[in-house]
């Protein structure tokens, strides 16, 4: 593939389309689409990101691809179909040739390999018969879609064709199946996170007064670009002064300055696998005392997160009682009183007013059962954070996780975290 990354095996891929089929009922076929070219303007389209459940089933990473599964199938060839863009000397020359029949089948695993043209002419058979027809839907709960993407658009379209056919959902089999990451893919997340690394140590010498937000972002692209990732997972946060009050703050064109502290929220990705890490670094190299109070609370709501998580528990259960926690902090920092935490039990949301913990995978925000239990090899970020508007400080530690039988192996142990620390890394 000419993509900047390794690809792993495709045993991984087999493995992943076997766990779906194993979960479908006789009768069903399901059917997944790739993301669509997103148009930019003029002639241009914004850089190509597949859509997750197609590539975690068969490790294509190219525009106009349908994955169909039918294990049930009587005809042996509609079982597992791939259809892929059909390559040409054109192609090639413009953008770069894309897969071959036999290259896709190498990374996919896939032996039925059809030109996307060819789809309908191909499976119209095949749904005649099935029974019942699996539609991949985006069913993130946090999200509401403006634009009709590929997977909706199929479904109104198989509905209108195939009135008479079931229909049922493909995401809550994939959510269990993608929370529960395979060692293949627990590989790929420490490349991300490696990555990541690499990127905020080079932020521990380069930060200083006077240099702009924009320009912190522009060396950790460097450095994420140069050991082969992508880019950024998300766009990075790079928040200085009281700019890290705001949660999602993207601007990054304001210019640090001496005494203030600076959140940094930002990933890697490799492989379509995502890193996610938070720290908060003094823009002088030098915590004042305040500041590196209010660090050392954040850093002890973390600490105590991370010896909660397990499997059995739920995420907002373990939200729950990561908040009392954090309230205690925020006492002993005098910013809430036993009265206000009397009155008002959710007082802490005042200064911390966001979850604890999100899956992380193929999406960094990852499909998961928000109500559901977590489970071995499930990987989730622990973000606590204190955001105080009328001093100007905003404090976000995030560290990546997989849970185990035990506890939780941190994928960042080996990063750089407390405030002694940080000081010593900025002082080189």
């Amino acid at each position: 593939m000419n993509s900047k990354y390794a690809n792993p095996n495709n045993n991984l891929f087999i493995k992943n389309r076997t766990k779906f089929s194993n979960k479908i009922k006789d009768g069903g076929m399901a059917v997944f689409h790739s993301n669509d070219e997103a148009p930019r303007n003029g002639d241009a389209y914004f850089t190509f990101r597949q859509q997750s459940d197609i590539y975690y089933l068969t490790g294509i990473d190219q525009e106009d691809t349908i994955l169909v599964l039918f294990p049930s199938s009587p005809n042996p060839m509609y079982r597992e179909m791939l259809f892929i863009k059909e390559t040409s000397e054109q192609i090639a020359i413009w953008d770069g040739a894309r897969l071959t029949p036999n290259q896709a089948h190498e990374v996919s695993g896939v032996s039925n390999v059809f030109w996307y043209h060819e789809f309908w002419r191909t499976i119209h058979a095949a749904f005649l018969l099935s029974e019942t027809i699996y539609l991949n839907l985006n069913e993130n709960d946090r999200f509401t879609d403006k634009v009709p993407y590929a997977g909706l658009r199929f479904a109104q379209e198989i509905i209108a064709k195939y009135p008479a056919h079931s229909t049922k959902r493909s995401a809550p089999i994939l959510a269990d199946l993608r929370m529960r990451k395979e060692p293949e893919e627990i590989e790929q997340l420490k490349q991300a996170i490696a990555i990541t690394k690499k990127g905020f140590d080079r932020l521990l010498t380069f930060v200083k007064p006077g240099v702009m937000e924009y320009e912190i972002e522009a060396e950790l692209i460097h450095e994420f670009i140069r050991n082969r990732s992508r880019g950024f997972a998300f766009d990075p946060i790079i928040a200085g002064g009281a700019n890290a009050c705001v949660l999602h703050y993207i601007d990054n064109n304001k210019m640090v300055k001496d005494g203030d502290l600076i959140l940094l929220d930002f990933g890697a990705e490799y492989g379509n696998y995502n890193g996610d890490l938070s720290r908060t670094i003094p823009v002088n190299g030098k915590f004042t005392q305040r500041q590196k109070d209010v660090y050392n609370a954040v850093l002890n709501v973390q600490r105590f997160a991370k010896t909660l998580l397990k499997p059995g528990i739920s995420i907002p259960a373990y939200h729950e009682d990561v908040c009392k926690f954090m309230t205690e902090e925020l006492l002993k920092l005098n910013l809430l009183s036993q009265e206000e935490v009397k009155a008002n039990p959710k007082a802490f949301m005042k200064y911390y007013m966001h979850g604890t913990s999100h899956h992380l995978g193929l999406d960094v925000h990852d499909v998961m059962h928000r109500w559901g239990n977590l489970d071995i090899n499930n990987v989730v970020t622990v973000e606590p954070g204190i955001y105080i508007r009328e001093e100007g400080i905003g404090i976000r530690i995030e560290n990546d996780v997989i849970i185990t039988e035990t506890g939780v192996i941190d994928l960042m142990d080996d990063f750089i975290i407390e405030t002694d620390e940080i000081e010593a890394a900025m002082a080189k």
